[in-house]
């Protein structure tokens, strides 16, 4: 961690993401396709809410820059006090190691890897040891204490959402951001993802950012926020919401 992250963190209380007047243009031939047009949120420690919207609009995009992992034409996005646009690749990655957790449409597992070391490689990156009894108690958590030595291509798709679930809470993170957890998973293996993502986010306080098609999904959250053309349209709080 660079003195630069140390000097740039700030205290901001319960916020652990604000999002101000985010916009993402890429250039298109000759002309500027805006994806992403003044977005404005912020996301408090320990709550849910679910990103919704048509193909295209702009809610993928959005949730790569809340997350770091791309950074925005203009505006300003914090995440746990940092100001992610404002930082180098190298920065942004050390940011989502310490803090952030991620699950995918599509596992993302490394095939080479087995269950248990694919929960293991977020510890690696930070240079832990004797991190097997946590990655192992993980998998146990999520159903698969019989799936520590089989390989990706040994498992089921629930079996390997599971095995990324796992992957994402062995930091401890202080926010998990979910891009359309259950879009490969048939309805019962659906229901039951759902189901652990839920719980463990309550167990361990974490901030929960869902993107989904899934309706039905989006109303567990305690906020959804609607994205149509690249616009933040509508921003309604569910009956789940603690007030």
């Amino acid at each position: 961690m660079s003195k630069g992250l140390i000097l740039g963190q700030d205290s901001m209380g319960d916020v652990v993401m604000q999002c101000e007047h985010l916009t993402k243009t890429y250039q298109s031939g000759e002309r500027p396709l805006t994806v992403l047009d003044d977005v404005s949120f912020s996301a408090v420690q320990g709550t849910s809410l679910a990103i919704i919207g048509p193909s295209g609009s702009g809610k993928t995009t959005l949730l790569g820059l809340c997350a770091g992992l791309d950074i925005p034409t203009s505006g300003v996005l914090s995440l746990m006090g940092f100001k992610l646009n404002a930082m180098n690749e190298d920065d942004r990655a050390y940011v989502r190691n310490q803090f952030v957790g991620f699950v995918f449409q599509n596992f993302q597992l490394l095939p080479t890897l087995t269950a248990l070391e694919n929960v293991m490689v977020p510890l690696e990156l930070r240079g832990e040891k004797n991190i097997s009894a946590k990655a192992k108690e993980l998998l146990a958590r999520v159903g698969l204490a019989d799936r520590f030595h089989h390989f990706p291509t040994q498992l089921s798709g629930g079996e390997q959402q599971r095995v990324a679930l796992a992957r994402a809470f062995i930091t401890s993170p202080r926010i998990l951001f979910a891009d359309e957890p259950t879009g490969n998973l048939d309805e019962e293996n659906a229901h039951q993802i759902t189901d652990l993502i839920f719980t463990m986010n309550r167990q361990e306080k974490t901030t929960l950012i869902l993107v989904t098609h899934n309706l039905e999904l989006a109303e567990k959250t305690e906020r959804i926020l609607q994205m149509k053309g690249g616009k933040l349209v509508n921003e309604r709080v569910t009956g789940l919401a603690v007030s």
